[in-house]
């Protein structure tokens, strides 16, 4: 009997592919949304897949938050409807304007940014004025150091953001991207911790406002603990397609793998050695070797790899020859989807349709 990866017809496919599985997605969706609650706490990150039909597959399971990365992740969700999308991205420079037309452009949906200081927040504000009204959330930095200002700097910013002419406070986006802790004892107590700064601020500077602030948190990682909160919006994104990366590293989530890369044999080295066309073009590469586990040959160990080749250790390479496909999960899959066009889209065994990889453009019109 075939395994649940393998594609009957993937001598109509060139390698190196990427392969989706619809049925896998949807249950991984179904999964999400049972762990957050509702489609009301959910805000799921489109970052991973960069796909329309995967945001056609949200919003039908009910989704009508998002959260994206890029202009061109914002107007492949407000094409297709979603009502509610945030950038979580501080735009500056040209961005900006992008961001403005985007928002002319669609105004049946409804588009919310980042900002974490005066500067940016009056250069919003500049752009904004007598065209339109921005909702920014304030982006608190709250261990990852990468972007967010320091919490206590957050109500004299908050007063600033008062009275500019363009912008609305909407509230506060949080994220946690550095706790990955394997052990869950241990990232649920270093995610009360990130979580009670947010909470600090979010009494702060409530007083400022008539109206209720939102809370906006967490990533993949840390989703199952900001899920069991109330009041706030949980914002994964690796679920709808999970990797070897996150299954490693987070045995407690129970999505399952719902894309892989198909690559081929193109030379058997010798009696330990075989190459396939899988170079650092097909499959994320900043993490270091292994890159991706092959679900069909589990025993190989990536040796190199170059921009198309990866050359594999085997136990006996005399089982192979050119030509024979593998299954890989790759280690981190959102970067290795932004290296593909399109996906097959796999049903019952079999390529059925191809999927766009909408978002993958810098731009698409906007």
């Amino acid at each position: 009997m075939n395994e649940w990866y393998e594609v009957e017809n993937r001598n109509e496919i060139d390698s190196p592919a990427l392969l989706v599985y619809p049925d896998r997605i949807m249950e991984n969706i179904r999964l999400a949304l049972q762990i957050a609650g509702g489609a009301d706490r959910l805000r799921p990150h489109v970052k991973t897949h960069k796909m329309a039909r995967v945001c056609r597959m949200l919003s039908e399971a009910g989704v009508t938050r998002y959260k994206c990365a890029t202009i061109a992740e914002a107007e492949m969700l407000a094409h297709e409807g979603a009502p509610d999308v945030l950038v979580a991205y501080q735009p500056v420079g040209p961005k900006i304007d992008r961001l403005i037309r985007l928002i002319k452009a669609y105004p049946h949906t409804s588009f919310s940014c980042l900002t974490d200081c005066e500067g940016n927040a009056a250069a919003l504000s500049a752009r904004c004025r007598g065209e339109v009204e921005l909702p920014v959330y304030i982006d608190l930095n709250i261990g990852m150091n990468r972007t967010g200002i320091a919490p206590e700097k957050v109500p004299a910013l908050a007063q600033y953001i008062r009275q500019l002419p363009g912008l609305r406070v909407k509230g506060l986006h949080g994220y946690d991207g550095h706790i990955h802790t394997t052990d869950v004892i241990r990232r649920k107590e270093e995610s009360d911790q990130a979580f009670a700064c947010v909470e600090n601020v979010y009494r702060q500077i409530t007083p400022l406002f008539t109206y209720p602030l939102k809370l906006i948190v967490g990533g993949t990682p840390t989703f199952p603990m900001h899920a069991s909160r109330k009041g706030c919006e949980c914002s994964p994104g690796t679920f709808v397609f999970w990797d070897a990366g996150y299954a490693r590293m987070l045995p407690d989530q129970p999505f399952q793998w719902a894309a892989l890369v198909l690559t081929r044999v193109v030379s058997v080295i010798d009696g330990k050695h075989i190459c396939v066309d899988l170079g650092h073009k097909a499959v994320a590469a900043e993490n270091p070797l292994p890159r991706v586990y092959f679900l069909n040959a589990p025993e190989a160990e990536a040796v190199s790899q170059s921009e198309e080749h990866l050359v594999l250790s085997v136990t006996d390479s005399g089982i192979y020859k050119p030509g024979d496909a593998l299954y890989g999960v790759p280690v981190h899959i959102c970067p290795t989807v932004a290296l593909y066009d399109e996906a097959w889209a796999i049903r019952e065994q079999r390529w059925v349709e191809r999927w766009e990889v909408t978002a993958r453009k810098r731009m698409i019109n906007f």
